[in-house]
Order: structure tokens, then sequence, then C-alpha cells
């Protein structure tokens, strides 16, 4: 069979625990997995407040995935989405070419760029290179 690229929004509970949390979103990716499915990327958002309330929260914790599966597989992950009570919202799309290239194209690069400069300047250094630089003010 052949594997679709979807991606599923899920917007959690936000009032509990992060470890409840964490092993919500595993319970997710142990889903996908076990069906067949190959995660290609997880990107979690952390709490945010919501336009308007769900179920009675403020405030929930978005999370995406971005995935290969068989078709199949959607209406299992729903399935368990609707059961769990901690679930305020989902949306499962199929992702297209054009999406996928997209995602190729503009994967973030290492957020930690590390460059060695020494730093040798002090402040009276520049302050005082500042001063030397200023062009004489005439009383004329």
């Amino acid at each position: 069979m052949k594997n679709n690229a979807y991606e599923t929004a899920v917007i959690i509970n936000a009032a509990l625990d992060d470890e409840q949390i964490e092993s919500i979103i595993s319970r997710i990716k142990d889903t996908i997995i076990s069906n067949g499915g190959e995660i290609k990327n997880v990107d979690n958002w952390g709490r945010k407040r919501l336009a308007y309330m769900v179920k009675k929260s403020k405030i929930g914790y978005y999370c995406f995935f971005r995935f290969f599966a068989p078709p199949n597989i959607i209406s299992k992950l729903e399935r368990f989405y609707q059961l769990d009570e901690q679930i305020l919202r989902y949306l499962t799309i199929k992702l297209d070419s054009d999406a996928l290239e997209y995602f190729d194209k503009n994967q973030p690069v290492s957020s930690k760029l590390e460059i060695d400069v020494p730093v040798t300047l002090e402040v009276e250094d520049i302050v005082s290179d500042e001063i030397a630089n200023t062009p004489e003010i005439s009383d004329k």
C-alpha cells in the first residue's frame, strides 16, 4: 500500500503536567509507528492561549506531527484522538508535493550557531575610539 504524507495538529489540555503531556505525545507517536507510519518531524509549540474556550479551557498545548503512513491509519489515529479526553482538538491533513517541497526547503538550520570571535575590547576602548573619531565642533 502506498504511503502518503500527512500532518496532524493536536491541542492538548494545558492544565496537565509536563510529564502527562509528554506521555500523550509519546502515545500518539507509538500509534503512528505501530500502524506502519514513519514520523518525520514533531513540532511542539507549547502552551498557547486559545481564541475561544474549548471544553472549559482557555489555554492549550499545541503539537504538530508530520509523518508518512498508509491511508488506513488516519481513521485509527482520529479514533484515538476522540477517545482521549485530554485532547481538546485535532486536525489531520494530507500534504501534497508542494507542501513537502516547502518543508524540505524551509527546514530550520541548527538554532545554535557557535562563532569563535575573541572579544578583547573593553568599554573604555570603545568610548575613547568614539571620542577620537568625533569631528571638532567650532563655535563660529
